[in-house]
């Protein structure tokens, strides 16, 4: 049993199934998630989730510097009592998903890393949030549940491909790092995991004349898969089907096609039809009043 497993034993601490706790103890596997997440001594690095410690102290030996956020008040003693000898590491307790993450990264240096090990109940909502977070990072590397990363590394046409894997690469270039079993988890969840790399763009993968819109036409496209773009674009927009139809003749998109056989650089054409549309519409309404 290694040591920070004898920690958490001994501490009569019960893993909280609500909080999605499950911890690696392997020193082997830790050390080579490390290796993959390619933290270097010259970069610091925003740790979501640090459980144990065990991954932590890893990075605290690879990185300049490293800021953990952990929700559960019960680790915070043992963290710190684990990491006492790491004078480049320091803890924020709160939750991830309502914490001020400017203030929370105020003190890395610009770009930082995210590591994390998320739980798989806000994978989704904790990538979107940080992709749209304005925050300096270089790259994330997370621990996701391996259904979720299938999904984020789909292309156009797969079963996953949807607004996730759509957000993912319109920011990062999406990398499979490793495949980690449930066996290597402490206690072991239900499904596989998968580590993944999102290192993030110098820019946007295409260029829109509103993120808004090509968002909003990206959620129609998925929001009923049956749906051809036609008749989501009238669902999403409540437009005549006229009105959708000259959109999408103008992106040069078959209104028949069904939104999953899509890629960023159509998503990005239908959004600037729509939003030239309604801008020489909001234009002439305006003129006309004048």
């Amino acid at each position: 049993m290694s040591k920070t497993k004898d920690r958490i034993r001994e501490s009569n601490l019960r893993y909280k199934q609500s909080l999605g706790q499950n911890f690696i103890y392997d020193d082997g596997l830790l050390a080579a998630l490390t290796e993959a997440a390619g933290v270097t001594d010259t970069e610091d690095v925003l740790e979501i989730g640090p459980g144990c410690g065990s991954l932590t102290k890893h990075l605290c030996r690879a990185a300049r510097k490293v800021i953990s956020v952990e929700l559960d008040e019960r680790l915070i003693p043992l963290l710190r009592a684990f990491l006492s000898e790491e004078k480049n590491w320091q803890v924020i307790q709160g939750d991830i998903m309502t914490l001020n993450l400017q203030e929370a990264a105020a003190e890395l240096q610009k770009p930082f890393a995210v590591v994390a090990n998320i739980p798989y109940y806000i994978t989704t909502p904790l990538i979107q949030r940080l992709l749209t977070s304005g925050l300096a990072i270089s790259r994330m590397a997370l621990m996701v549940q391996k259904e979720v990363a299938d999904k984020i590394l789909s292309q156009p046409g797969d079963k996953g491909w949807g607004p996730l894997a759509v957000r993912c690469r319109y920011r990062c270039e999406p990398q499979r790092a490793m495949e980690v079993p449930a066996e290597c988890f402490t206690p072991p969840p239900k499904v596989d995991s998968t580590f993944i790399l999102l290192p993030m763009r110098e820019k946007p993968a295409v260029e829109v004349q509103s993120e808004d819109l090509f968002f909003r036409v990206v959620n129609a496209a998925f929001a009923l898969r049956r749906k051809t773009m036609l008749n989501a674009l009238c669902a999403a927009f409540r437009a005549e089907r006229t009105e959708a139809g000259e959109w999408l003749e103008a992106a040069g998109i078959d209104p028949g096609i069904r939104g999953e056989k899509l890629g960023l650089e159509e998503f990005g054409r239908i959004a600037d039809a729509v939003f030239s549309a309604r801008t020489s519409a909001e234009s002439g309404t305006t003129e006309g009043k004048n």
